[in-house]
């Protein structure tokens, strides 16, 4: 079996807390979603990535980065801000819009399975949605999340297929509206997982002249090289030896790796091993010298050293980071 080098890449990007709102309404309406700023802290204060999502369940909506195009949504559909850059979430374009508060946010963080935003619901629901907020655990190199676009929409089957998306949807509805103990947990999973299938749905339609880590993932060449990098960073790779295996000279190798990915592969290769100590740091309990053994050095000192170079703390500062998270 192929190396599967883009579940290495999902395995470091953890989702390290969730909270979720559920939006009813029955008249115009138009609101500013809340910034990473505002929510980071109040999810978890030590991880720096924020990304949002809003899937329509019933009627339909708008969603647009702030000042960019609106795209129409339907129910079933769900829009992805990988980033959480600002963004407004409206019943039609061009309408002013109320910007959500740290009051909403502390009410959502403490609110349980999700909290409730209700516009004009005396009358007819016209449109509800789920929106969700995942506070990720990626640094400190995280090449899924760098090259992701600020919007991505996604859509469930419209031709009868029971695809994966529809599956997660209907759960996460049921445990929205059962409110079984546990549910905060499983919908945390459940997000998790649309969150995957829409990347996955995103990499597998990407044009064949796009560039970048996710269309070198698809390249004969550049994909077999970063899934050889990937099955063993401890291997004294160099740009021949890597060459050799994947199948081409040194020098198309190199040049095409470049052009996909944006840096030469022994600087990439860098960079993933200190994703993977940095993960093992703060996810594991292997020492220093078999985290340094795993990812290729062959000294505590160096693999220090590389470490702090990379990241700005030792590897000892990032493992207490990791422990306070988790406490």
């Amino acid at each position: 079996m192929s190396h599967d080098t883009l579940s290495d890449v999902l395995k470091t990007v953890r989702i390290a807390g969730a909270v979720f709102f559920e939006i009813t309404a029955g008249e115009d309406w138009s609101i500013g979603a809340l910034t990473p700023d505002v929510m980071l802290p109040r999810l978890l204060p030590n991880v720096d990535h924020l990304a949002a999502f809003h899937a329509v369940t019933a009627g339909h909506c708008y969603g647009a980065l702030a000042g960019g195009e609106a795209m129409r949504l339907e129910a079933g559909d769900v829009i992805v801000f990988p980033r959480a850059d600002a963004h407004v979430m409206s019943s039609a374009p061009g309408l002013p819009h109320i910007q959500l508060t740290a009051d909403e946010a502390d009410s959502a963080a403490a609110g349980g399975i999700a909290h409730c935003i209700q516009f004009g619901c005396s009358g007819q629901v016209r449109t509800k949605i789920v929106c969700g907020y995942l506070a990720c655990d990626a640094s400190p190199f995280n090449m899924l999340l760098d090259n992701l676009p600020r919007v991505i929409k996604g859509a469930r089957a419209d031709d009868g297929r029971d695809d994966g998306l529809n599956r997660l949807f209907r759960y996460a509805l049921t445990e929205m509206a059962e409110k079984r103990p546990g549910s905060g947990t499983v919908l945390t999973k459940l997000s998790e997982l649309m969150l995957i299938d829409l990347l996955r749905n995103y990499i597998e339609t990407l044009p064949d002249e796009r560039a970048g880590w996710l269309a070198g993932l698809r390249d004969p060449s550049v994909g077999r090289a970063l899934a050889l990098l990937h099955a063993d960073p401890a291997q004294e790779w160099t740009i021949e030896s890597l060459g050799k295996a994947v199948g081409v000279s040194r020098s198309v190798l190199a040049e095409r790796f470049a052009e996909l990915v944006g840096i030469p592969p022994m600087a990439y290769l860098a960079k993933w091993r200190m994703q993977v100590a940095a993960d093992m740091l703060g996810h594991g309990k292997r020492n220093m010298a078999e985290i340094a053994e795993k990812i290729g050095y062959d000294s505590e000192a160096s693999f220090s050293r590389a470490f702090k170079k990379r990241t700005g703390v030792p590897p000892s500062q990032w493992r207490q980071r990791g422990a306070a998270k988790s406490g």
